[in-house]
């Protein structure tokens, strides 16, 4: 009986993974039930199991007043511990069949506490699991022995889940419930993409490469912006790997879900145009203040840089976390966008200001496309006269002082003001 006992223990703690100090306050715990409703008395028991000689003894801690009727403290009787071995034939039908039932409940519970503790541990890393079953929305899948839920919502649309098959999840959440834990997993999870890249990708395991973000949509396309932190590895490159090997074992496990990899830059108007790829855009106006971007693309990237159903410019709008605007080359210098033009002028004075706060931004200012208007010149033209002066212009949106104006004025008009005279302290590119 004591063999088969430690046994069948060892065996638990092999099939079940629950720790062995558990099962044996499980034992210790049924035990000592059955042995008060047996007994009638209030003892405690403790198991004494030799794994050598593969013996277990119950032993019974008893209390009994001092024969001399000693007080403590407290007034109470002083009390000494007696133990002696409980003889296990000794127990009834009852008592035994209370023990088993005690027992069983202790080891599920031993049991759901090792699987929430295990698994809660690894919410966000990425695990193999194999299809089990599904029913009308989800799928069932086995992760070392536990089951774990795979809901509708974080399926990849379209993908097929096949008996047996065996797949990269991503554990999302582990839940406590009245029967075992719930592990609930994702195959649609930003984060599965990011753990695919440090499993495929040594630098980025390192720490070398940076994952920056990840926008996706399951199924379709993903973007994800990379970084690296040593200046002699390219960071593009060592995720795309040699002839895109590594790329494409990420691909492949997430059943052909394109992977656009670009470069992320501090530079908000760099970030934007690489987020863009594949498509090339020609400029960028950014407004920092509503986190809003103007992108001039060509009218062949156009269409590129939006993508089938906005697809590219919503997941680039998803990686950046800026609102864009995408308007083609002809769009924009025919003006048929005036609106857009006024403001995307408008957002570059209020971030040149900004940039550059001084005691002269009080001073009243006039555009350089203004004061070419008004002399009759035109804006490009007045920009060189002005940078051969000296002036640091850089459009036609750039803004000069009044007394800087009328020296304009009078330069062109054959006064004797000259620019150098008066320095470009207030010039701001708009």
């Amino acid at each position: 009986m004591n063999g088969e006992l430690i046994a069948a223990l060892e065996q638990l703690h092999k099939e079940k993974d629950i720790p062995m100090t558990s099962l044996i306050e499980a034992i210790e715990a049924a035990m000592e039930s059955a042995y008060r409703r047996h007994y009638g008395v209030s003892e405690d028991i403790r198991l004494d199991i030799d794994p050598k000689s593969r013996s277990v003894r119950i032993i019974a801690r008893r209390p009994v007043p001092v024969s001399d009727g000693s007080l403590g403290e407290d007034g109470e009787p002083l009390v000494s511990y007696v133990e002696h071995e409980v003889d296990l034939h000794e127990f009834g039908r009852i008592a035994a069949q209370t023990a088993k039932q005690v027992i069983l409940q202790r080891i599920r519970e031993a049991e759901r506490t090792a699987i929430y503790e295990e698994f809660s541990h690894r919410m966000g890393e990425v695990v193999t699991a194999e299809v089990q079953r599904r029913d009308a929305r989800n799928v069932y899948m086995l992760i070392d022995r536990s089951e774990a839920l795979l809901p509708a919502a974080e399926q990849i649309p379209g993908e097929s889940y096949r008996f047996g098959e065996r797949m990269k999840v991503y554990v999302v959440e582990v839940r406590r419930t009245s029967k075992n834990p719930q592990i609930i997993v994702s195959r649609a999870h930003p984060g599965l993409v990011v753990r695919l890249f440090e499993l495929e990708v040594p630098e980025v395991y390192d720490g070398i490469v940076e994952i920056k973000g990840v926008a996706r949509e399951p199924g379709a396309r993903s973007k994800a912006a990379v970084h690296s932190r040593d200046p002699q590895v390219d960071a593009v490159g060592a995720c795309v790997g040699h002839r895109g090997s590594r790329v494409q074992a990420i691909v492949d496990e997430l059943r052909g879900e394109k992977i656009d990899i670009v470069r992320y830059s501090d530079d908000v108007a760099e970030y934007l145009r690489s987020a863009l790829s594949p498509a090339r855009v020609s400029e960028v106006i950014v407004n920092h203040a509503e986190r809003s971007a103007t992108v001039i693309a060509p009218d062949n990237q156009l269409s590129l840089a939006i993508g089938r159903r906005g697809q590219n410019v919503r997941l680039a709008a998803q990686l950046t976390g800026w609102r864009i605007d995408i308007h083609s080359e002809s769009q924009w210098v025919q003006g048929s966008v005036p609106a857009q033009k006024a403001e995307a002028a408008s957002v570059a004075q209020t971030e040149a200001e900004t940039a550059e706060a001084s005691a002269s931004e009080k001073l009243k200012t006039v555009r350089v496309y203004d004061l070419a208007a008004e002399l009759g010149v035109q804006a490009k033209d007045l920009v060189e006269i002005l940078q051969e002066e000296g002036i640091d212009v850089t459009s036609h949106a750039s803004t000069v002082t009044q007394e800087q104006a009328q020296a304009v004025r009078e330069l062109l008009m054959g006064g004797e003001a000259t620019l150098e005279e008066l320095g470009a302290p207030d010039l701001r590119p708009e």
